[in-house]
């Protein structure tokens, strides 16, 4: 079959890759400048993509923003994996992804918009409490931004808004502060076809921070932890909910809710209405169906089938500098066309970012230091991070990093899982 991706940033390499060694015939455009090297080699890259979307069986949208393009496409017929304007929203609009949750009958945290630093400094002083910031619109991308406070009082969130007002604020524009509750933070996400959920729920926890022990800024994620379940409760009170929603909006692709849950309840905390990364490399380790079939099938609506593994996977993101801040200076000093050597012949458990294949060789492309998602399955957690660790150490970068800790937070966090029933 025939799949032309369509991305922004080339965050799909890894997907396109997986069909191009299934058989299929792969092009991506990729709009960024500074990410049109990623995948070289791996699959092709072009300079344009409409004039090819009748050459396409499958067109492949990545990210938020293409909602609009996307149900245009499928207006004139076209098979399409990607968002719609609604999915797109319940991403980007904080509020507006809090409110259809709500309307659907879900329980949310209490939360407040603002689009004033000052007012949001004179709400917190009126209501002292531990809240947690959140940028919205285009500045939630820059995961190091979102602040977590520790402090009762929201002292420490008033020095994080006077900080924002005086560096942050042209960048800014929208930001949601929402009450702070205690818990195990789990996602629950599946397959959509256009029509339904497509079965199992894919579980999993992610590992934000830089540092192992959740120190350090927020990446967007450094690793995840997943299982595959048939039913799963927190998918029943939260997801199930929105099936009629997202099939009026046409929604076909991967969509996933994270959440925070405790003793009192579960509490929705944000929408990822897309694949997610590394997510979807993960994903790839547990899943055995053929991804060509599969995306084809929920591309036309079709009932599709997905086959996963028993057990646990494990996924570690193996980065340069400047990761996870953008530094051009520090990328071309540390990271620019580095190369990526293994220890062993075997490639068990990698999967690409931002690399390129020149003469046999992996190097650095892009521009950020996401450089490798390395994977490992097993009957067991304690099976899975040791085999996703042993395949670490087959991976050869200079200046290369990674968190040690990823899925040992398993333990505690299935204890208080099953003690709440939720698992």
């Amino acid at each position: 079959m025939k799949f032309l991706f369509v991305t922004n940033e080339s965050l799909s390499a890894d997907l396109a890759w997986q069909l191009k060694k299934e058989g299929h015939d792969v092009k991506m455009y990729c709009h960024s400048q500074g990410e049109k090297d990623v995948g070289l080699g791996f699959f092709e890259k072009i300079e344009e993509w409409e004039p090819l979307k009748d050459w396409a069986d499958v067109i492949i949208f990545d990210d938020v923003g293409f909602g609009n393009k996307a149900e245009q496409l499928r207006n004139e017929g076209k098979h399409v994996m990607g968002g719609s304007p609604y999915t797109d929203k319940l991403e980007i609009d904080r509020e507006f992804g809090q409110a259809e949750l709500k309307a659907a009958g879900v329980d949310v945290l209490p939360s407040w918009d603002f689009t004033s630093f000052d007012e949001a400094i004179e709400f917190v002083k009126k209501n002292p409490d531990r809240y947690v910031l959140k940028p919205s619109g285009k500045a939630q991308n820059e995961k190091e931004l979102l602040f977590v406070g520790q402090e009762a009082d929201g002292k420490d969130i008033l020095q994080i808004l006077e900080h924002y007002k005086v560096n942050w604020s042209k960048k800014i524009k929208e930001f949601q502060m929402q009450k702070y509750a205690e818990g195990v933070e789990i996602a629950v996400g599946t397959f959509f076809n256009g029509k339904d959920f497509v079965l199992p729920i894919c579980v999993n926890f992610e590992h934000k921070r830089l540092f192992p022990e959740e120190l350090g800024p927020s990446t967007g994620e450094m690793g995840t932890l997943v299982y595959w379940a048939k039913e799963n409760p927190i998918f029943e009170r939260t997801l199930l909910k929105m099936k009629d929603k997202l099939a009026a909006s046409r929604y076909v692709g991967y969509i996933d809710i994270n959440c925070i849950v405790n003793g009192k309840g579960i509490w929705p905390l944000e929408w990822t209405s897309r694949m997610g990364y590394p997510t979807i490399s993960i994903q790839m380790e547990g899943i055995t169906s053929e991804w060509g079939p599969f995306i084809s099938d929920i591309a036309r609506g079709n009932e599709a089938q997905l086959k996963t593994r028993k057990g646990y996977q494990i996924g570690v993101v193996i980065a340069i500098p400047p990761w996870p801040f953008e530094d051009e200076k520090a990328f071309r000093r540390y990271s620019e066309g580095a190369t990526i050597l293994f220890r062993r012949q075997g490639l068990d458990g990698i999967h690409i970012g931002e690399v390129k294949l020149e003469e046999g060789d992996w190097h650095i492309a892009g521009n950020s230091g996401y450089a490798l998602v390395v994977t490992g399955s097993g009957a067991t957690v304690t099976d899975a991070i040791n085999k996703a660790y042993q395949n670490v150490s087959n991976v050869m970068i200079p200046n290369m990093f990674y968190r040690s800790d990823i899925g040992k937070r398993w333990t505690h966090d299935s204890d208080m899982l099953i003690s709440w029933g939720y698992i």
